[in-house]
């Protein structure tokens, strides 16, 4: 393990797309924090990081000696009476975790999102994931709500909560 203050956030760049892709798959096959089971294949997630640079959607992601350990980013909705929220993503591959990089991740990419003028941004979290919860509310963000039995993973049922932070 290596200690959260060695660890570089950077906007997420072209260079990082297959880094991203492979931090991603590592915490969808956990099968416990992402609505995902597996990453999409690399051109839908490099299609989706282009994406995202092009919108100029906060996008970080976390390295570590070169390779992306963690991210978060946050998406804009499309809808013109939505326009002003968006909704956050993020994931640490598991020997980086409970090191602050959460902390510093989200933060950098909110500070982001409220210099792209984004008003207010969404998330939603398993109900079991106490670390996570915790995290989104040290930074800001209240519930605003709880899914009933929301997903369904290899026959176990998870409420999510729905948490948001609104920029004044």
């Amino acid at each position: 393990m290596t200690a959260s203050a060695d660890i570089t956030i950077l906007p997420i760049a072209s260079e990082h797309i297959e880094g991203f892709h492979k931090a991603l798959d590592t915490v969808a096959r956990e099968r416990e924090y992402l609505a995902m089971l597996e990453a999409f294949p690399l051109e839908e997630t490099r299609a989706f990081v282009l994406g995202m640079i092009a919108k100029g959607n906060p996008q970080f992601v976390a390295l570590a000696g070169g390779n992306v350990v963690g991210w978060c980013d946050i998406s804009r909705h499309t809808f013109p009476s939505h326009a002003h929220a968006a909704w956050l993503g993020m994931g640490i591959i598991p020997a980086y975790r409970s090191q602050g990089l959460g902390r510093r991740l989200i933060e950098t990419t909110i500070r982001a999102a409220g210099d792209a003028g984004i008003e207010r941004v969404e998330l939603s979290v398993y109900a079991d994931n106490a670390r996570a919860i915790a995290l989104y509310e040290k930074v800001g963000f209240v519930r605003e709500g709880l899914a009933r039995k929301a997903v369904r993973i290899d026959g176990r049922y998870k409420d999510k909560i729905h948490m948001a932070i609104i920029f004044q």
